[in-house]
């Protein structure tokens, strides 16, 4: 929808100013703008739906297959000790955006919890956004 920040993200061109790391047929990877920590990926439909039974058999596969890529990225780039995975959906269940569901992947490491303070309901990143961004995304080749 047009109110929705995910599909304007999902129907522009500006995937380096959007830090879409990876397209595919029914989704896309994105950096989160607002890191739990280095490296947090979204993972999202490429259709704006709130719920994950809402989507059909092809988008789930892609959906959780590039999920699979991402985690196998950052493993390989960023060598975390392990990985959350999260899926909020509806208002309630603590989606920040409960229209479009989407998938966190963040990367974890030992004593990360503790790393930085967080002040003011901001966590301070190690790392840039753009410096993540240029680690984390794929060629056009694959």
């Amino acid at each position: 929808t047009r109110k929705c920040f995910i599909c304007r993200i999902e129907k522009s061109s500006h995937d380096v100013k959007h830090f879409v790391l990876r397209r595919t047929s029914h989704s896309f990877a994105v950096l989160n703008l607002f890191p739990y920590n280095n490296g947090h990926v979204m993972v999202i439909p490429s259709r704006h739906v709130s719920a994950l039974e809402k989507l059909n058999d092809q988008e789930l596969l892609d959906l959780m297959h590039l999920t699979n890529q991402v985690i196998a990225r950052l493993q390989k780039v960023m060598k975390p000790r392990g990985m959350n995975l999260g899926i909020n959906m509806g208002y309630i269940g603590g989606a920040g955006v409960p229209g479009h569901l989407h998938i966190h992947v963040v990367p974890r490491w030992l004593g990360d919890t503790n790393f930085m303070p967080i002040v003011g309901n901001t966590k301070v990143i190690s790392e840039s956004l753009k410096s993540v961004y240029q680690r984390l995304k794929w060629s056009r080749s694959g």
